[in-house]
């Protein structure tokens, strides 16, 4: 039985980490619903983040040189227009964050410390407490939320399936201790984060699946550039699930990669350790391949300071019996950020009535095939303003009397981490991305706990067949070129349903 959830038609926040936060607090004073999945912090990738927020505000600085970094990352395929709007708001939106109470860090004359990080040419990347700079702004954030009394907080509820009449969005369906509620609402933003979690090596929360983009397919907004997963090179080689992130700008300071010979194997290729990470992934991932292990030397550059210039990823490292002063770090790729999502205009706005993204659920066009390093926390703090001001310049309109009681199972993305690892990694191919869409379409379409991570595996499996071309994060081996053209990837459920029956009807004829 369904119980109504009256809201007063106040927007809904789906998801409150960063982008949650930060969209609900620009609404002030206007009253606005945030749900979260887990008591708020627990499972949200923003308080992994380690490596900071981008944006040009050293005098050797401009938003031009970083545009310019951003746009080679994305290996062609930026919306330019968005990233250069994107990259010129983040010096005020690190001023806004310091007025909310940002503990940035600073150098001994009190100007702000810039590090440096892959691909950027530039000091440009601002921390807090080191390496935690995600906990800290989280932290912040969280405080100022909790005492605005315009923003409710509906902590342990799961949204569950979106709900639309006449091709606008009228409100949701979620969970909470079993029990199913319906909040009608004609405005509600997705801010749920990535899909780290359908892989089994991950830096993301295991729970973190793509839950907002079924949420959207299913509505049947269009999304965009699901093939495109950014690995991380240097996630802690460990048993620990998520795996500890072992941040870029430990290489930044000069910390070498090496094999278990102490060979040095990223020396003659351009950029080396700080290249793209595409790049550095598929190096380390190809030197695995191989039989051998990858480590992170940072002995010879920082030593004895490495405990004090970065304290978590030292904890974790003795945690394992490592001294990263007098060792190195055992390192691996792990799936840490999706630059596909949720296909969005300037504003947020999804192709669906009544429907907003923000942060990282959120295609905007900033990361193209490759995000550049730290430039999520910079797209989540700036996009998350204009969302708000256009979720706030919205009317409320009528509100739907009462919502559908058909509320599928809790999700659950353990039985399908295996599959989507091994078609959808570092390096996919045609072949296994059609037997994994064959295999995945039963269980997207079933009423188990599988189904909705099933079907974004699913979503994001069709993206990469249909690319054929090896793009930033995006590498086919059976099609190692790129193409001269960047071609826009644009999917709804339905096109991938028709796509999905296709290839599975033309396997079973095939098999005959």
């Amino acid at each position: 039985m369904t119980q109504d959830i009256d809201i007063g038609g106040a927007p809904v926040i789906v998801g409150a980490g960063l982008a949650g936060l930060l969209t609900a607090l620009h609404l002030a004073p206007q009253p606005v619903v945030l749900l979260s999945r887990t008591p708020l912090g627990t499972e949200a990738s923003s308080t992994l983040a380690q490596g900071g927020l981008a944006a040009s505000l050293g005098e050797d600085d401009n938003s031009e040189l970083h545009l310019a970094d951003t746009l080679a990352a994305g290996d062609g395929h930026c919306d330019e227009q968005m990233a250069r709007r994107v990259i010129e708001a983040a010096p005020q939106a690190v001023e806004n964050l310091i007025r909310l109470g940002a503990p940035f860090d600073r150098s001994l004359d009190g100007r702000l410390r810039l590090g440096l990080e892959a691909a950027h040419s530039r000091r440009r990347i601002v921390h807090a407490a080191g390496d935690a700079t995600g906990r800290e702004l989280f932290r912040v954030l969280l405080g100022v939320a909790r005492r605005t009394r315009s923003i409710t907080i509906m902590e342990g509820m799961t949204a569950l399936r979106l709900v639309v009449a006449q091709g606008s969005i009228v409100g949701l369906l979620a969970v909470l201790h079993g029990g199913v509620f319906a909040l009608p609402s004609r405005r509600v933003v997705l801010a749920t984060g990535g899909i780290g979690g359908l892989f089994c090596d991950t830096t993301n929360p295991l729970s973190s699946f793509g839950h907002g983009l079924a949420l959207a397919a299913c509505a049947g907004a269009e999304l965009a550039d699901l093939e495109f997963v950014q690995f991380h090179p240097t996630a802690f080689d460990g048993p620990r699930r998520p795996m500890p992130l072992v941040s870029e700008a430990v290489r930044g300071e000069g910390a070498v990669l090496i094999d278990e010979h102490g060979h040095r194997f990223l020396a003659d290729t351009p950029g080396a350790e700080l290249a793209s990470r595409d790049v550095v992934a598929r190096a380390i991932s190809d030197q695995l391949a191989a039989g051998h292990r990858v480590y992170l030397d940072a002995r010879q550059c920082l030593g004895p300071k490495f405990a004090k210039r970065f304290p978590a990823i030292d904890a974790v490292c003795k945690q394992a019996g490592i001294d990263p002063a007098l060792e190195p770090i055992p390192v691996r790729p792990a799936a840490h950020y999706h630059m596909g999502g949720v296909a969005v205009d300037a504003e947020g706005r999804s192709s669906v009535t009544g429907l907003w993204a923000c942060g990282e659920v959120a295609r905007t066009g900033l990361h193209g095939a490759n995000r550049l390093a730290s430039n999520s926390l910079s797209e989540a703090v700036a996009t998350s303003a204009w969302v708000a001001a256009s979720v706030a310049g919205t009317c409320a309109g009528w509100q739907w009397p009462r919502l559908p009681e058909i509320v599928p199972a809790r999700p659950n993305p353990s039985s399908i981490r295996q599959v989507a690892s091994d078609a959808l990694g570092i390096v996919r191919n045609g072949k296994r991305l059609r037997e994994t869409i064959t295999t995945l379409l039963p269980l997207a379409v079933g009423e188990t706990a599988a189904a909705d991570p099933a079907l974004v595996a699913l979503l994001m499996a069709i993206s990469a067949l249909r690319r054929e071309e090896s793009r930033g994060s995006h590498y086919r081996s059976d099609f190692p070129g790129r193409d001269a053209a960047a071609c826009p990837s644009r999917l709804t459920l339905c096109t991938a349903f028709e796509n999905a029956v296709t290839l599975r009807w033309q396997a079973s004829e095939r098999s005959r």
